[in-house]
């Protein structure tokens, strides 16, 4: 698996965490079902799960989070309660549009499975479309495949690209899918982890930008065929910002709003037909759901910016590795998405001086 700083090229200014990964923030743990099949009908398809909290504790150490629609059309469930407590007690999953629901019974289901004690679940499951490359209508996505990727959850570096809830996704007319990266920054002599994951399934070939080079122009469809024939404007990204800085719900709703900027810088511009969703959860705090008054910090106010510039840097990165990771894939009715040409990448950057 190739990554955007193997090709020589970083972005930010920020320095990374050792994994450069949302798992760079202790205790989250990231799983993938990866499902292809070309009989009998064509897949390229998955899910993602995401573990705010070792998965022993979650279900009672909740965690505070926030959520942000920068243009709705797209489905996160779990957002209303989410705005409305700001506490998240599941695993986070992601796949394609059709399965969100799928995989929203999934997450209840593992609680129940692994003994949780409340009586009923608000999950958060989100997606992208993949329809362009998956027959995903044929709902191919399964209770079991998701409950696969909840247990495939483990610490550490995670692959990138097609896999999980990426495995058919298409970002900027180049194959698309599942990126990460993180940032560390330090407040009053305290250093905090902003980490990043990205379903990226968005994005004008036009718009798409490395570093500010225009790099969607410089490899236009002349040079490598886009697939595009929807709608120009069609197209979503999930995002999934995790941080151990102690926030409290607004100040995560704030966080989340922050990977608007990163979007922007590679080139997404919130179009009408896309679902930009982004989530933000903090481990700072421990607001355990037994006691009846829990005690919580807060990072000051002043002290956010850095956080924000984090995830805005983690964002654009971990969005270019999902480009940069991901392969060729054919799909449905033999439609082929290109990848992201690593050669054709690197001679852009040199040109405007990147590398």
């Amino acid at each position: 698996m190739t990554r955007l700083r193997d090709l020589g090229l970083s972005t930010g200014q920020l320095p990374t965490g050792p994994l450069n990964a949302i798992t760079d923030v202790p205790g989250v743990e990231v799983g993938y079902a990866t499902l292809i099949e070309d009989h009998p009908h064509i897949v390229r398809t998955g899910v993602t799960a995401i573990w705010p909290r070792a998965r022993d504790r979650i279900w009672s150490d909740y965690c505070f989070a926030g959520c942000h629609s920068f243009n709705g059309n797209g489905e996160m469930t779990g957002m209303v309660w989410i705005a409305e407590q700001g506490l998240l007690g599941a695993p986070i999953c992601i796949t394609n549009t059709w399965s969100v629901g799928t995989v929203r019974d999934a997450i209840s289901a593992v609680a129940l499975r692994d003994g949780a004690t409340q009586a009923f679940h608000l999950p958060v499951a989100a997606e992208t479309y993949d329809g362009w490359l998956s027959e995903s209508e044929r709902f191919p996505v399964t209770t079991e495949l998701a409950i696969a990727a909840m247990d495939a959850a483990r610490p550490g570096a995670i692959a990138e690209g097609c896999v999980g809830g990426g495995t058919g996704m298409i970002a900027h007319e180049f194959k698309g899918g599942t990126g990460t990266a993180s940032r560390v920054v330090v407040e009053s002599g305290e250093s905090y982890t902003v980490g990043v994951l990205v379903q990226a399934n968005y994005g004008a070939r036009d718009l798409f930008r490395v570093d500010g080079v225009p790099v969607g122009r410089e490899i236009g469809p002349d040079v490598v065929p886009s697939h595009r024939t929807m709608p120009r404007e069609a197209g979503s990204i999930i995002v999934v910002v995790a941080t151990d800085a102690p926030l409290l719900p607004i100040q995560c709703q704030r966080l989340a709003r922050r990977a608007t900027t990163g979007l922007a810088w590679v080139g997404g511009i919130g179009s009408n037909g896309s679902g930009d969703i982004f989530i933000a959860f903090s481990t700072g705090n421990t607001p355990c759901a037994g006691e009846a008054i829990s005690t919580v910090r807060m990072l000051a106010p002043v002290a956010m910016t850095s956080l924000f510039q984090a995830a805005a840097e983690a964002t654009e990165e971990a969005i270019l590795n999902a480009m940069v990771a991901a392969t060729t894939t054919t799909g449905r009715e033999g439609r082929v998405v290109h990848a992201l040409p690593h050669d054709r990448l690197q001679e852009v950057m040199r040109r405007y001086r990147r590398i």
